[in-house]
């Protein structure tokens, strides 16, 4: 594979993905030309059999590079970043590293009630006036625990220098944020200061459709 050969990026058509936000922003970071196009995830385009078979998993995004073609949004960014060095997407101490994939992988694997009950929606279209469940707060509670333990006091990031982390956990975090739910105002500072990244404000720029 020749690191030069065309780029070409699938999301939903709402941009409402934060994994698909992930990737379009990695790639803004690195200032990689790509193509993009998107998907209608509710009328389930994404499981045609040609995208199906491609992507592997059925789901966005999904990169293609060349002929080949990499779903599942971390490993996206990881190859990117072992492809095209710089500027970094990683930490870049083994244990840095490490630890910016840990969070990633919890980012996209816990939380469930927080990211039913606080979905995309909230941070792309409007808020919601139902209250958080009782799982629901629980899981906001363990998101703004991590977050604070992760965070140390004076720092603009997770690592001392962005990392595409930053993004994934701002995004979580502005779930809350950007409804008006209860939150440290250090966190919610550090959310609101990561949502002004230009590679962010060109995501949030696109244009969505109406919602039904």
């Amino acid at each position: 594979m020749h690191s030069d050969a065309a780029l070409h990026l699938t999301v939903d058509a709402q941009y409402c993905s934060p994994y698909a936000m992930s990737v379009y922003v990695a790639l803004q970071e690195k200032q990689l030309p790509f193509t993009l196009a998107t998907l209608d995830l509710d009328h389930g385009a994404n499981h045609a059999p040609a995208y199906a078979a491609s992507s592997l998993t059925a789901r966005v995004p999904a990169l293609q590079h060349g002929d080949f073609v990499l779903s599942e949004s971390s490993a996206i960014t990881e190859y990117l970043d072992e492809l095209f060095p710089a500027p970094a997407l990683y930490p870049q101490s083994a244990q840095d590293k490490a630890r910016a994939r840990q969070i990633q992988a919890w980012l996209r694997s816990d939380l469930l009630p927080l990211r039913q009950e606080r979905d995309t929606l909230v941070v792309f279209y409007r808020p919601v006036r139902q209250p958080l469940s009782d799982s629901g707060q629980r899981a906001a509670h363990k998101l703004l625990r991590v977050a604070e333990q992760l965070l140390l006091p004076g720092r603009d990031s997770l690592f001392g220098e962005w990392s595409i982390v930053d993004v994934d956990l701002a995004l979580m975090l502005n779930r809350l944020r950007l409804n008006g739910d209860p939150m440290p105002q250090r966190l919610a500072d550090y959310a609101a200061r990561q949502w002004q990244r230009p590679s962010v404000q060109q995501w949030l720029q696109l244009a969505r459709p109406a919602l039904a």
